[in-house]
């Protein structure tokens, strides 16, 4: 007869390879059941966008079948539970990512786009807001240039803002509210204002991930934004030139303040090299080279990857399709594999904040 100890003591071997604990002590081993040699259960994953998926239902196999019994039917259900910090502000919101960059013109929009659609490809619930608020792009990212969002009334009775829909995901945007062709004088606190509206005065629903994608600089909305509610992590991003990294440093010290000491999830380097067609096979690295990477391994954290100078990323913001729907294999893999990697290391910073 097959026990149930027998399977657990068999999966105490399989280790979180993020996590560094058993899957049993995890407690991500749900629903198991037994008859006869027909064994079945559940591990229960921190995202639906882990990237050791694969790797840890092959090694829970293994373990069971050289530890218990090599005839066992085994049925593994990989599923996952987001995980989140404890907070009572925003709820329904699991964790929230700030996508930064001290310097404009460096591609953050278009991250934050591609990594919002990645995660939700994967499978999680994903909600995106553009805090640019005196150079909102996400509506001309998106094909949604003179939408705007509905008033809707909630079950207290007050009005909230119903976030717009497309792709998958829900979408807001000063932008939404505003004449693309004027200019936006807003003073800070009329600015600031506006922003915690988006959060506050919206019906988000159930979200796992709330991306914002954040102005350059180091303004009022960043530090409305990363005061005012709980960050699980900030994505950095810059172009390998230094004048890029210098202002991108001044952007991270802002977010590592005391006051404000957001934790920094990875670096992206975007623009990294361009690749011409006829020559697949070359790189050139036109802004320099391994600028992102460097400045990564100088504060101690992930490298999220490179970004290749594509033609078809920016005509796809142009267009209104971003670049990971359009269907090119290396631009899916590219922003696929980041999902997966910030998807990491929010966990990681939910158990390690947590412990």
């Amino acid at each position: 007869m097959i026990t149930e100890q027998q399977i657990l003591d068999a999966l105490r071997n399989v280790e979180d390879p993020d996590l560094k604990k058993d899957l049993v002590t995890l407690n991500m081993i749900e629903n198991l059941l037994i008859q006869g040699n027909q064994v079945s259960f559940s591990v229960v994953l921190t995202t639906p966008a882990c990237p050791m998926k694969t790797m840890i239902e092959n090694a829970c196999r293994n373990a069971i079948m050289h530890l218990v019994s090599k005839d066992i039917e085994l049925n593994i259900q990989m599923t996952s539970r987001v995980t989140s910090l404890p907070q009572s502000l925003l709820p329904n919101i699991k964790n929230i990512i700030v996508v930064a960059s001290g310097k404009g013109g460096v591609g953050k929009s278009t991250v934050s786009a591609n990594l919002a659609l990645g995660l939700a490809e994967k499978g999680a619930k994903v909600g995106l807001i553009d805090a640019d608020i005196y150079g909102p792009s996400i509506p001309i990212m998106f094909g949604l240039e003179g939408e705007r969002p509905k008033a809707v009334e909630t079950p207290e009775g007050k009005t909230s803002i119903q976030p717009i829909e497309k792709y998958g995901i829900k979408l807001l945007s000063i932008g939404f509210f505003t004449d693309p062709n004027q200019p936006i004088p807003w003073r800070g606190p009329m600015a600031s204002n506006a922003i915690k509206q988006l959060f506050n005065d919206a019906n988000w629903g159930e979200l796992d991930y709330l991306v914002v994608d954040l102005p350059p600089g180091t303004g009022d909305i960043h530090i409305t934004i990363t005061q005012s509610f709980p960050i699980s992590g900030a994505v950095i991003v810059t172009t390998p030139q230094n004048v890029a990294l210098a202002d991108t440093r001044k952007g991270i010290g802002l977010l590592q303040m005391d006051t404000i000491n957001v934790p920094l999830l990875g670096v992206v380097e975007n623009m990294a090299y361009f690749t011409p067609i006829e020559l697949p096979e070359n790189k050139y690295y036109i802004f320099g080279k391994d600028g992102g990477r460097l400045l990564a391994n100088q504060l101690n954290i992930p490298f999220l990857g490179e970004i290749p100078l594509l033609k078809s990323i920016s005509e796809s913001g142009d267009e209104g399709i971003p670049a990971i729907l359009q269907n090119r294999e290396l631009t899916q893999a590219l922003f696929i594999q980041l999902a997966e990697q910030v998807a990491q290391q929010i966990a990681i910073q939910n158990a390690t904040r947590t412990s």
